[in-house]
């Protein structure tokens, strides 16, 4: 399983959010780059950059910092948080990003997105699955759509879609441990599904359950960043 870490930039510094509140937001580094090498010299080949920001303000804000981090590491990027227009997805892909994470976009405009799958080709492009009580949310998880995550996820595999970033809104930054029955749940539906399970995970015990789910990839946010998880133990399962 593929250990996927996250970055969350508000303001240009490295944050978590509890379940999406921006009202409970904890500041851990004013500079992302300087977290971004930490992973990258402990093994780890892939980031979650989210541009909370750009979420909020629908449309990019922090691309210097995405900038920054393709410029100076060797990491696998991808990017999310403000990708409302073609013009916000080049300037994500024009700034190192190897892939875009696109939620609230495919609920309010599916067919820019699927003009995006065309244009752009699906493996540059993770179809983020927001949910909270099984309903898709946007716009920062601000907003909740009447779209199931499953009707979600169907239509847009059927449109090509391979990879998707499942976020139980409900558990992330929570550390109460992620949505295993649920992701299993997804694998089995949706088969050969890429899927990235994301929020709640707050031990290495966690990742083994998701890893044993069959999950190829798991998000780890603040469980590092609250020490948790720790970086030596972050290398020894990417070196697994």
């Amino acid at each position: 399983m593929e250990i996927v870490p996250a970055i969350d930039i508000i303001d240009g510094k490295c944050v978590r959010l509890s379940k999406g509140d921006y009202n409970a937001q904890k500041t851990y580094s004013d500079n992302p780059l300087d977290v971004a090498l930490r992973f990258q010299d402990a093994g780890i080949k892939r980031l979650h950059l989210v541009d909370l920001d750009g979420a909020r303000s629908k449309h990019i804000v922090n691309y210097p910092v995405l900038e920054a981090i393709t410029n100076h590491t060797d990491l696998t990027v991808d990017f999310g948080g403000g990708i409302k227009s073609t013009s916000d997805l080049e300037t994500a892909l024009g700034c190192g990003a190897a892939m875009v994470t696109v939620g609230s976009t495919a609920v309010t405009d599916p067919d820019l997105m699927q003009k995006w799958i065309e244009d752009f080709g699906q493996e540059h492009i993770i179809l983020g699955a927001d949910a909270r009580d099984g309903k898709i949310s946007v716009n920062g998880w601000k907003e909740d759509s009447v779209l199931t995550l499953s009707d979600f996820i169907r239509d847009y595999m059927n449109k090509g879609i391979t990879q998707v970033l499942c976020t139980d809104i409900n558990r992330d930054g929570m550390l109460q441990g992620p949505a295993v029955e649920l992701y299993r749940s997804l694998l089995k539906e949706f088969p050969g599904i890429k899927l990235i399970a994301s929020g709640g995970v707050s031990s290495v015990q966690d990742l083994m359950d998701l890893k044993e789910a069959g999950l190829p990839s798991a998000i780890v946010g603040k469980a590092y960043y609250e020490g948790r998880i720790t970086i030596d133990q972050l290398s020894k399962l990417c070196q697994e």
